[in-house]
């Protein structure tokens, strides 16, 4: 489970991950989970600050996606004003949306990331077809059980990704 569950890199907020950060991974494309990841549950359309990070990727030539679990009506709600390839109920872990995205995007499996809050949908995947995983932590975190179960299972993996970046950092510092 640990090939499918482990992010390539975790950032603390979805504008922190930039268009240069992007493309010195070789990234032209990138799926994104809606809530969550970019907004709560609660907000139906996108704030200004998520407009403008989408701006941001338009302008450095990188592609968008919005790859979501939730309904059709919620997806496109928050699409509205964006007008980007989405797909609703896709049933992540399931990678029939993403396949659909990234054809969309006109981009390879090697030049496509996918970015969520989830390692049991959004991690697991984009690490199903070999794509790299970026993960944020949950805006607003649901407190139903199965939520709460699902983060349970998550937070070993999380740990072993924090230990590993840590230890990777400290190695860099003595070169």
């Amino acid at each position: 489970m640990r090939k499918y569950l482990m992010p390539d890199y975790m950032f603390d907020r979805f504008d922190e991950i930039t268009p240069a950060f992007l493309k010195k991974i070789g990234v032209r494309g990138l799926i994104i989970d809606i809530d969550n990841t970019l907004v709560t549950y609660d907000d139906v359309e996108p704030p200004s600050a998520v407009r403008e990070w989408f701006g941001q990727l338009s302008d450095a030539g990188i592609s968008a996606a919005l790859v979501s679990n939730n309904t059709p009506y919620r997806v496109e709600a928050f699409n509205k004003t964006l007008r980007l390839p989405a797909y609703p109920d896709s049933k992540k872990p399931s990678v029939r949306s993403l396949l659909s995205a990234m054809k969309a995007m006109g981009t390879t499996h090697e030049e496509t990331a996918m970015l969520g809050d989830q390692l049991l949908t959004d991690v697991w995947a984009a690490k199903r077809l070999g794509l790299c995983a970026i993960v944020v932590p949950p805006i607003k975190d649901k407190r139903t059980l199965l939520f709460r179960v699902k983060r349970m299972i998550e937070r070993p993996y999380i740990r072993r990704f924090k230990k590993a970046e840590h230890q990777s950092k400290a190695l860099r510092k003595e070169k």
